[in-house]
């Protein structure tokens, strides 16, 4: 399966240069949040394949439009293709605004779908806005992790977790790919293509 990651900054080779070869060849298309509704629904249009979402911090404007022909993951288990794939959107809260939350209010969140993660049988791909605590996240209070993801990713061993939020050009030098007991983490900003 070939997945194109995108999160955070809409790719100029995807959208102000955009050519149909770019979206080619591909079988499913996750966002990990901050992004405004029109480039999903160009990227859904365009690419002819499913795309799924979860929310980041600024995406308020998908509680009054959610951006069309797309499936928000957030809070669900999903499977496609073979793959279960799982989505917590939002960021650590550093104000009033939807879409952040506590680590409590997070931990709760990721309990709430205890359920759905049985009936799966576990997780594959988690999709999530945040990155996690110490994995790819930033020091500064907006962009920091969260540490309950560790707990998730120690329970459930998910082969992939993606997220957005912390944009490569915060921290140049930093990697894009970790790596966390079995599972692989990558930071989605503005694209990735991931290949399983």
């Amino acid at each position: 399966m070939r997945i194109l990651l995108v999160a955070d900054t809409p790719c100029k080779a995807l959208w102000d240069y955009y050519q149909p070869d770019r979206l080619e060849n591909l079988d499913l298309i996750i966002s990990c949040g901050d992004l405004k509704q029109e480039y999903l629904e160009f990227l859904v249009t365009m690419g002819r394949v499913p795309l799924l979402y979860v929310p980041g911090n600024h995406d308020t404007g998908y509680l009054k439009r959610p951006p069309e022909g797309c499936e928000c993951l957030d809070d669900q288990v999903i499977t496609y293709g073979g793959l279960r794939f799982m989505g917590l959107g939002g960021s650590p809260r550093y104000n009033t605004h939807p879409f952040q939350y506590t680590e409590k209010e997070m931990e709760k969140r990721i309990r709430h779908m205890r359920r759905s993660l049985r009936r799966s049988r576990g997780v594959d791909i988690v999709v999530t806005h945040a990155a996690v605590a110490g994995y790819g996240d930033a020091e500064d209070y907006a962009h920091r992790g969260f540490a309950c993801f560790r707990d998730l990713m120690d329970q459930y061993h998910p082969r992939f977790l993606v997220h957005g939020h912390v944009h490569q050009n915060y921290q140049w030098d930093s990697p894009r790919v970790r790596t966390y007991g079995n599972t692989t983490i990558i930071n989605a900003y503005e694209r990735y293509i991931l290949e399983i």
